[in-house]
Parts: structure tokens; C-alpha cells; sequence
């Protein structure tokens, strides 16, 4: 009799999570031709310098999220052109405030190319910006009141924060407190604005506009604060800005208020002008591993704070699962 070899083990292959932006492929194409039109201007400047910033990259991650959770939430094909609406605004906002920023911090890189302000100049950008909060209400002016209260109030809030942020530049007391209250006004405002929209469009129950209010601040302090760890640690040509930028300008990112409160060499380096030799130090110093290891758990904690929600609040669905897939790429990306 032959000598028969076992078997080897049958494993059930493990699904893929599913796609979000596939599941609102035919929402999102529409949002680009719209938020493509609402870019032109009388000015030819002004349409240069909006499409330049606006056509030249950006995942559209509010926009997406927006969408999914209107879907989520049982929102149907007869409302959708205003959750498309809602996104294109808060693509807007988020849009101005970008060109503001970089006017503000001097940025001459934005997603790996010159920026706007590198390009064109101070006036022009700061105009640019000011149109598209414009076009925001415009698009925002045909909804209900408390709807639009939603955006102003994170515009608001957006504000508050930069200012926020440049009144603890270089700060050396900046705390981890500190820290997430700017990013809660300057990052987390629009998701959490874009969630409670989302919801009030579906016509969602109160108990669940609130607890979308409430994911979306979860997911955008997520975003940011591993947005802030990929700014140490680069590469360059991935996060499409230099790395250390953040750093460079005395803003109290999360690795910087992290690293601060525990290395006195850093809260030195921190006061002063980096660049060269003390640049690349403090860049050490804040990529000691445990450190990064706490900033993610921090990101992590937000994530698991989201996915409750989403699981508390929502019935099953595809935009529910593609919803959690979207939350948990945030914690994914690379570190």
C-alpha cells in the first residue's frame, strides 16, 4: 500500500473588506462634476488657483464620509442630490481652509507640489480661499436653518482653532489637552459637522444625529493624530510635504506635545528655531518608539470609539460595513 501524504488543512480564504468609495461610486462621480463647476469663476485667476489646489489630489475623505453615512443612516436616491450637495460645501470649507493654512504657515508644499501661495502668490491665494467659503453657502443658503447653523458653527470652530493653534506655537507647556482641543475645532469640526448633516438629511432619528455628530469627531481625531505621527516619520514623497514640517513651524502636533512633557532636551529644541543639526535631533528624539506606540494607541482609541458607535446606532448594511472599513483605514495607514 502507498504511503499517502495528509491532506493539508483547507482554510476559509478571508473576504476583503469591502470598498467604500466603490459603494458610493456613482454619488462621488457626481460631487466631482459639480465641485469642478463651482471652482469657475468670472476671474480666470480665481478658477486657476481653485482648480490647481482643488484637481490636484485629495482623497475626498469628507466627502466620502458623508455619503456613506447618509446611506448608512437610510438615506435614499430621493434626497440624495442634498447629501451631495453637503459634501461638496464641507469639501469647500475644507478646501479655503487649506489655502488659508498655508498662507498662515508659510507652506510651499501641499500634496507633493508647489503650493497655492508658492504658486501664486499671497493676495491671490487668500482671495481663492475666500471664494470657495463663498460657494460653500452658496450651495449651504438652500437648506434649513439648523442645517446650515451645522456648517457655520464648525466654521466657527475652525477658526477658533487656528487661532488656537498659533497662540501655542512654541509653547513648551502646550499640553495633551491643549493639543486636542485644537485639533477638535481645527480637523474633527467638519467630520463631526459632516456626520450630523449626513444623518439629518437620511432623516435619522435625533438619538442617532447626535450619535453621528459624535463618530465623526471620533474619526476626525483619528485622522489627525496619525496624520501628525506620518509627519515625523515621512517619507516625503508619501505624505507630500517635508517631513518634520509641523515641527519645523513650532506646531504642538501630537508627537510634540507627547514628547515635550516627557524630554527636557526636546522642550529646549522646541523653543528654538529648528532646522539642520537641531532639526534632525528633535526628529530622534520624537521617533523613540514607545512614544509613537502611545500616539497610535491615542488614534487607536478614537477608531475603537467610532466602530462602537457604528455598531450601537446603525442597522447592517453594505454602507455600514463599507462605513467601519473607511473608519478603521485611518488607524491602517502606514506608520
Amino acid at each position: 500500500m502507498k504511503n499517502l501524504k495528509p491532506a493539508a488543512p483547507v482554510t476559509a480564504a478571508i473576504p476583503a473588506p469591502p470598498n467604500p468609495w466603490s459603494a458610493v461610486r456613482e454619488d462621488l462621480r457626481a460631487v466631482e462634476e459639480k465641485l469642478s463647476r463651482l471652482l469657475d469663476s468670472n476671474e480666470p485667476l480665481i478658477s486657476e488657483i481653485c482648480h490647481y489646489l482643488v484637481d490636484g489630489g485629495g482623497k475626498r475623505l469628507r466627502p466620502l464620509f458623508i455619503l456613506l453615512a447618509y446611506r448608512a443612516c437610510g438615506g435614499g436616491d430621493a434626497k440624495v442630490e442634498d447629501a451631495i450637495d453637503a459634501a461638496i460645501a464641507l469639501e469647500l470649507i475644507h478646501s479655503a481652509t487649506l489655502l488659508h493654512d498655508d498662507i498662515i504657515d508659510g507652506g510651499q508644499l501641499r500634496r507633493g507640489k508647489p503650493s497655492a501661495l508658492a504658486r501664486y502668490g499671497h493676495a491671490a491665494s487668500l482671495v481663492a480661499g475666500d471664494f470657495l467659503f463663498c460657494r460653500a453657502f452658496e450651495l449651504c443658503g438652500r437648506f434649513e436653518e439648523r442645517l446650515v447653523h451645522t456648517a457655520a458653527r464648525a466654521c466657527i470652530q475652525l477658526t477658533e482653532g487656528e487661532v488656537m493653534e498659533g497662540r501655542m506655537r512654541r509653547n513648551p507647556a502646550a499640553s495633551l489637552d491643549d493639543y486636542t482641543a485644537v485639533i477638535t475645532r481645527k480637523t474633527a469640526s467638519l467630520f463631526s459637522a459632516g456626520g450630523r448633516v449626513a444623518a439629518d438629511l437620511a432623516q435619522a432619528a435625533p438619538r442617532t444625529i447626535e450619535a453621528m455628530e459624535q463618530l465623526g469627531l471620533a474619526l476626525g481625531l483619528a485622522f489627525q493624530m496619525v496624520d501628525d505621527l506620518l509627519d515625523i516619520l515621512g517619507p516625503e514623497e508619501k505624505i507630500g510635504k517635508p517631513v518634520g514640517s509641523d515641527l519645523r513651524a513650532g506646531i504642538i502636533s501630537l508627537p510634540v506635545v507627547m514628547s515635550i512633557q516627557a524630554n527636557p532636551e526636546l522642550r529646549r529644541l522646541f523653543c528654538s528655531k529648528l532646522e539642520g543639526a537641531n532639526l534632525e535631533r528633535a526628529l530622534e528624539l520624537m521617533r523613540e518608539p514607545s512614544l509613537i506606540a502611545r500616539g497610535r494607541a491615542l488614534a487607536a482609541a478614537q477608531i475603537e470609539r467610532a466602530r462602537a458607535i457604528l455598531a450601537r446606532e446603525l442597522e447592517p448594511s453594505i454602507y455600514s460595513d463599507c462605513l467601519a472599513s473607511l473608519i478603521d483605514d485611518q488607524i491602517d495607514r502606514d506608520l
